[in-house]
């Protein structure tokens, strides 16, 4: 790379400036083509590793793109699946409201051509009647003009009274027949007007269906808040548990805790407490026993001024404190997923369009028809059906014997002593079996009515048998030739037993047991 200076002296000496100056040029050359080689390499190797990083850059730009599609692509399959479940859910609500408006229907078309049945067969002894009758008459008015023609010896008062019972004889089955006429007449007359007072105070009353769910569900914001409400050791859960009174189940659902508890109140207070827990962060011992405080208040001030606001809207006055306390309460407690509280502001209101349509005091109406199911809010201090218990209740503070008979008998357990008795029984049915008021599962509904009618066909004797009124009524038709009146009553107690001991229903169920003789003829 470098020219020695005395080999470059020698070479101008021997060859001559020029010579030196070529082999210099040629030096240069070989030098610039070296450099050249260099600085190519050097290049090349920069530019590769520039290209790396761009190739590295851009790969890492193209991952984040792909996670970022990904992303959205999985939030709008979430969202399309929400709405489909929603939809189904929709549907399927729809589908039961229209079931169990064909199941209302089919009831109602069994209860008529039952009454069909009962009317022809009355109409058929009937008219047997009156060809007995008429065919007696026949006889003895023969009898009677044979008498006659042979009365040529009878003075005139001996004929007239002959003839008197003679024509009172012809006019009995004219009288019979009228007689028939203006029952019949009267009885439709009566069914017209009853009628007419139902569906005017069931277009008065405006209601909604209501389906709330009785299910406690707590969200939570992510699944580890989980491990929080349990705590180390479970020491959290237990103590949630055991200040409340109500059962924990948190399994692998995501987000969510179901609050387990019989008692509907114990439920609203844990849902509260457990909502405030979880928005505040600090989940231990102390903290649980002063948010489940907390709530215990929320909810006591919640049910009295629920109870307040139903006494005010129905315009009921004069109900002792603790009347209109339990009566809150019931707006934590549903039937067939219909709230209670609901359910007897509007047995109330029908029970007063009722009695102001027949002339009755509506006021008296109302406040029966409020207090109905009061005793389901009861606590365990009173044994009994919720009909008997709330009419102690109220008895024990202070209402009428009115209003304690038409609690006591709203479900038929107790006999009604007066006419306000059978105008909340009439009610009661008609907001619970109206469309919509009601629901259940379809499996558990169906379930329970063919266990009901199998363990009545079970019973010797028993000819048929149909639960009706949603499972509220089972009839039973025995057969007449093996059961008399007497076995037919002791059947009814029977089969009363075995639905006790062998079925799980809510509220009651009516027995109704039916022995009937039929006899038919055909004339030819």
């Amino acid at each position: 790379m470098f020219v020695d200076v005395a080999a470059a002296t020698t070479l101008w000496d021997e060859f001559g400036p020029v010579w030196v100056f070529v082999i210099a040029g040629i030096a240069g050359v070989v030098l610039g083509i070296v450099v050249s080689l260099l600085l190519t390499r050097y290049s090349r190797r920069m530019a590769g590793q520039q290209a790396n990083q761009l190739i590295d850059v851009a790969r890492r730009e193209a991952a984040v793109d792909a996670h970022e599609l990904r992303q959205k692509a999985e939030e709008e399959l979430q969202e399309k699946r929400a709405e489909m479940t929603r939809e189904f859910d929709r549907r399927e609500i729809e589908t039961d409201i229209k079931l169990r408006e064909i199941r209302a229907h089919e009831e109602s078309l069994a209860l008529l051509d039952h009454q069909l049945e009962q009317r022809q067969e009355r109409l058929s002894r009937e008219n047997a009647a009156i060809r007995q009758a008429r065919d007696v008459l026949r006889d003895t008015s023969k009898i009677l003009r044979k008498r006659l023609e042979g009365m040529s010896q009878m003075d005139a008062e001996e004929i007239r009274k002959t003839l008197r019972e003679e024509v009172m004889l012809e006019c009995q089955e004219e009288l019979r027949l009228l007689k028939r006429e203006t029952l019949e007449r009267s009885e439709r007359d009566l069914d017209m007007e009853a009628r007419r007072i139902l569906i005017a105070s069931m277009q008065r009353m405006a209601s909604k269906p209501n389906a709330d769910i009785t299910a406690t569900i707590v969200q939570l914001p992510n699944d580890e808040m989980k491990g929080r409400i349990i705590g180390r050791e479970g020491r959290n859960i237990k103590a949630f548990e055991a200040v409340t009174g109500v059962t924990l189940l948190i399994d692998e659902t995501p987000q969510m805790v179901l609050i387990s508890s019989f008692d509907p109140v114990r439920r609203e207070i844990a849902r509260i407490a457990l909502d405030g827990l979880v928005k505040d962060g600090r989940i231990h011992p102390a903290s649980i026993e002063e948010f489940v405080n907390s709530a215990a208040e929320e909810v006591n001030v919640n049910v009295r001024q629920a109870g307040e606001a139903a006494v005010e809207r129905l315009g009921v006055t004069g109900l002792h404190p603790e009347i209109t306390n339990l009566l809150g309460k019931l707006k934590y407690r549903f039937s067939y997923t219909q709230n209670v509280l609901d359910h007897s502001i509007e047995v109330g209101f029908l029970a007063s369009m009722i009695a102001s349509e027949t002339g009755l005091d509506p006021n008296i109406a109302k406040r029966a028809g409020l207090l109905h199911d009061i005793g389901k809010a009861v606590d365990g201090e009173y044994e009994g059906s919720h009909a008997t218990i709330g009419a102690e209740f109220v008895k024990r503070h202070g209402e009428t014997p009115i209003v304690v008979n038409a609690v006591a008998a709203h479900h038929e357990e107790v006999k009604p002593e007066t006419v306000y008795a059978g105008l909340v029984i009439l009610a009661d049915t008609i907001s619970s079996i109206r469309p919509g008021a009601r629901a259940e599962a379809m499996a558990n509904y169906i379930q329970r009515l063919d266990r009901l009618e199998k363990l009545a066909l079970s019973l010797d004797g028993v000819q048929q048998a149909y639960a009706i009124q949603a499972g509220r009524e089972i009839r039973v038709i025995v057969s007449p030739q093996y059961v008399s009146d007497d076995q037919a009553r002791e059947l009814a107690r029977e089969l009363r037993r075995k639905i006790e001991g062998e079925l799980q229903y809510p509220s009651t169920i009516k027995v109704t047991v039916i022995r009937e003789s039929r006899y038919t003829e055909t004339a030819t």
